[in-house]
């Protein structure tokens, strides 16, 4: 996901880097489903080819937390999935 320009403060300004460590970590691999970043895929809804592009979950949904154990490369599908339910409390809150 990209970071929203209102929570970009919240990331350390070495955020690239992190970023890079994780996904070297992983070997470029979703560390969920396993699919390679930047492979292409068939979307089954539109039949049309996707491209992959991992992105870092913070499993505690807090950016300033950025211990490796915290972290997770995720393809856009499985980083959804998991940050499905606290999406929903978080719009709950917000009404």
């Amino acid at each position: 996901m990209p970071i929203k320009p209102e929570n970009r403060a919240r990331y350390p300004k070495n955020w690239p880097q992190i970023r890079k460590s994780i996904l070297e970590r992983a070997h470029n691999h979703c560390e969920f489903c396993g699919v390679e970043n930047y492979s292409m895929r068939l979307n089954p809804n539109t039949g049309k080819e996707v491209k992959i592009i991992l992105t870092i979950a913070h499993l505690d949904h807090t950016p300033e937390n950025c211990d490796p154990s915290n972290l997770r490369a995720l393809c856009q599908k499985c980083h959804n999935s998991y940050d499905a339910e606290h999406r929903k409390e978080t719009r709950k809150r917000n009404k």
